[in-house]
This record gives C-alpha cells, structure tokens and sequence, in this order.
C-alpha cells in the first residue's frame, strides 16, 4: 500500500472534517448555548490533526484500488472517531463508545441513536449531529475526490465506496470523476434546499427545517424532536417528507439526465419501475390494513401513516410519525419485509438495494423457463433494455446471500453479548445493517439502543459501516491476502 498517498486523502479527510464543524459553531453562537467551545475547539483540534499530514505529503496522489478500499474503511473510522470531540468535551454524551455509535450511525446515515433525551442537547452540537448525515448521505469520501487532483486515485476510492449496484446498472454520466461528484453534490444540495423552503412555508422553523432536509434527502432519519417527525402533527410536513424520502431513494444519474432533458431515461430504467413497484405495494398493503382494522379514523389518515412508514424504512430513512408497534400484526410483518428491501443503486440509501431483486428474479424466472418449458434456447437476463453478464447476475446473488448471513449470524451474536430476546436481536442487525435506524422489539420507534452493552455497540457500529460500504469493501479487509504485498 502507499502510505504517503493514503496519509494525503486521510489529511484531507480530517481538515474537511474539521472545517465542517463551522456551521454548528456559527449555530451554537445564534443560540447563544454552552456548546461553542466544545465545537469550535473541536474543530480546530481536528484540522491541526490532518494539517500536517495534507502538507506533508500533498504531492502524493498515486493510490491503486487495495489503497482504496483501506481509506474507505478506516477513512470513515477516523472521522466518526474525531467527529465525538464535541459531544465528549461539552458532556452531552460522555462515553466515547456512545458518542462514535452516535457518529457511526449519523456518517452512515443509519439514524439510530443513543440519546435519550435529544431536545436537553444544545442546538450547536444538534445541527452537527444532523450535519452528519448531509455529509454521509453523498459519501463523505467523493468531498475527498473533488479536491483531488484528476486521475485515477479518486476513482478508486469512489470505487471502493460505491454500492454493487452501481456497478450493475454500470452508472458513469461524466467523463471525469470529479466532474461527477460536483454534479452529484450539486444536484444533492438542490434537493436539501428545496426541501429545507418547503418545511419553512408549512411553518417550521428554519433550525428543523435544516435538521429535517438533512436527514430526509440523505434518507438518514436523525430529527432534533423526541418525537421525531410526529412532533409536528402536520399531515403537509409528512407529505413533503414523503415526496423528498421518494427522491433520495432514487438514483442519482435519473436526475441528471433530466436536467440534460433525456426523460426517456426513466420510461426505461428497470430499477426505478421496480422502486415504483415495490412502494405501491407495500404502501398500499400496510394503509388497507391500517384502515381495516380502524387504527386511524379515516382513509387519508391511513394512508398519510401508511405510506410515510413503509417509504421510511424502504428508502432506510427511519424518521416515525408514529409507533408502529402498536399497528396490527399484519402491517408489522408487511413493515419488516420492507427492511430487507432498499431502494434505488446509485441513490443516498442503503440496503439491499431492488436492482439485485430485480436481477435474482430474472435469473430465477430465466433458469425455470430453460428448465423446464425451453431447455434449448438461450435467455437473457436483460436490465434497461441491455444484456447483463453472467458475472454480474453471479454477484448480485452472492451481495443477497451475505447479507441474510450476516443478519443470521448477528442476530445470534447480539443474543449472546446482550441477554436480549431474538426479537431486539435480530432486528438490531437489520436496523444498523441496512442503515434503518430503528427496528423492533426494545430497539422499537419508541425505544433507542442507549440499553445495549458496550460490545454490542460496537458490533452494531462495524454493521453500519458494512451496511453504508455496501458489504464488500468493508469486508476484504479482513482477508489475509488484503495485507499482502
């Protein structure tokens, strides 16, 4: 590995790092709280830290994919490590361990939390918690590719840091990889400033506003309220949190060759049509139940709680607008089905992603059809409207297989660290695996995970990790020829 070029890029990392916390500290000085010490020195502290590390090794800039996939790895490490100072020095959360599971889950825009009380915290070290998500949702890493110098060494941390399926739907929408982050981070921060006027004129405050847009547009689910979204009461913010929830769960490169004037993009795109698909369903299923079984009082109520619920926890947001605990049992199951789902490859989610259900099921369909109905002929698998190689299928198989083995053997992990029922167990990995925040059981929208132990946070940190690097990254560190020269 090339430790001077890796040394440069974790500088950088840490003096963006550093350099983001202004926001909050500007926050913590309109507010007038006991917080802006703890951010501002924070802050300083961590870009004195990368400094020398940028300065130093600024000319190095050669990295090759192994180098990649480390700096993705612990790059988001150390960031979530330093990005505690804040709460650490002001007392808010004073364990370590409590304050990088708080980071861990904001970077990876997971939304599950410690805090038991969120409204005693400051607004300064609020607004950073919530900026962790704006940071995280796009991939705090492509930030570090914009100030690199053009080249190869961006792309493979990009690589490193992208999802399988982008690597199925083959998404490269300009020639130059920097040109394509500024693009994303553009189009990105459009749909948070968006968002962040459309909650101000249904009257909400400019603080939550922002909080809000962060956590919706980079479907993370962090809110400054107890509450979270049911604080307000107001069917107009769960319906504009709904259309922003919808539209981070879509990729990316949709919205860019809209912008170019190309729609036909979307008639053809398989995954988007599937997205659609798998959200009408599901959407549909949980508000006919809800109103079957009268939980609310009328058919737009039900489907107001409907909705905004299933598009939550596909689109792996998290944010609640009600207990869904206390829903029927059958709108449960239909909701814990929606947590193996994710939406859209290319987009701020997380998850399994419906492009590699979209593949499976056409494999499955494909080999039944030569199996028994066609044995000689030659299918296809087709993904917008183009062949998809056999390796491809191979790997979109082998991401599901992982993933429902790492849920398997967390959920027995959990059981035997924690004492805690297989309910909270299992749904703890599935909540921070797929980045959904809350889950079920004690882990539930009315609970948070301040209960469980020590290790077990830590697990569940690594999972979020996992989860927001899309598995494959995080996992070949681990492999003995990794380390190899």
């Amino acid at each position: 590995m090339k430790i001077d070029s890796i040394a440069n890029v974790l500088g950088k990392l840490l003096i963006l790092t550093g350099g983001s916390m202004a926001l909050p500290f500007f926050c913590a000085v309109y507010f007038r709280e006991d917080d802006l010490f703890a951010i501002g020195f924070s802050g300083i502290l961590i870009i004195l830290l990368g400094l020398p590390l940028w300065w130093y090794f600024r000319k190095c800039h050669d990295l090759n994919m192994k180098d990649g996939f480390f700096i993705a790895v612990f790059g988001w490490m150390l960031v979530s490590a330093v990005s505690t100072l804040p709460f650490i020095i002001h007392g808010s959360i004073p364990s370590f361990t409590d304050a990088f599971f708080e980071m861990m889950s904001g970077y990876t825009t997971s939304g599950a939390t410690i805090l038991t009380d969120i409204e005693a915290v400051p607004h300064g070290l609020l607004f950073w918690r919530s900026q962790t998500h704006l940071l995280g949702g796009m991939g705090f890493l492509t930030l570090v590719v914009i100030f690199l110098p053009h080249g190869m060494g961006g792309l493979r941390i990009f690589r490193a840091e992208s999802s399988p399926g982008q690597v199925i739907t083959k998404e490269k929408f300009q020639p130059r990889n920097r040109d394509a982050m500024v693009w994303l981070w553009g189009i990105y921060l459009a749909l948070n400033l968006l968002e962040t006027v459309l909650l101000c004129l249904g009257g909400m405050s400019l603080f939550d506003s922002l909080c809000h847009a962060f956590g919706t547009v980079s479907t993370s689910g962090y809110s400054p309220k107890n509450a979270s979204v049911a604080y307000y009461g107001s069917a107009y913010v769960d319906w504009i949190i709904i259309l922003f929830m919808f539209l981070g769960g879509t990729t990316f490169m949709l919205f860019y060759r809209a912008m170019k004037g190309d729609w036909q993009a979307w008639r053809i795109n398989t995954e988007f049509r599937w997205y659609v698909g798998f959200l009408a369903v599901f959407c549909g299923a949980v508000s006919w139940i809800l109103w079957k079984e009268n939980t609310y009082a009328g058919v737009m109520d039900c489907l107001r709680y409907g909705v905004f619920q299933v598009m939550s926890i596909i689109t792996t947001t998290g944010f609640t607008t009600a207990d869904y605990e206390k829903w029927p049992q059958a709108s449960q199951m239909f909701l814990y089905a929606a947590c193996f789902i994710g939406a859209c490859a290319g987009s701020t989610t997380s998850g399994i992603k419906v492009v590699h259900y979209v593949l499976i099921w056409k494999f499955m369909v494909a080999s039944i059809k030569k199996l028994f109905l066609q044995p000689m002929s030659v299918i296809t698998v087709r993904l917008n409207r183009r062949p998809v190689d056999r390796s491809i299928i191979d790997l979109a198989i082998c991401y599901f297989i992982v993933n429902i083995f790492l849920v398997l053997a967390g959920g027995c992990f959990m059981v035997l660290v924690d004492n805690m029922d297989f309910v909270t167990a299992m749904s703890s990995v599935i909540a921070t695996l797929m980045n959904i925040g809350p889950g079920f059981g004690a882990v539930g929208p009315a609970e948070n995970y301040a209960h469980i132990s020590d290790a077990g946070k830590w697990f569940l940190s690594w999972n979020m990790l996992v989860g927001r690097l899309e598995m494959f990254s995080a996992l070949v560190v681990f492999y003995p020829s990794f380390w190899k020269k």
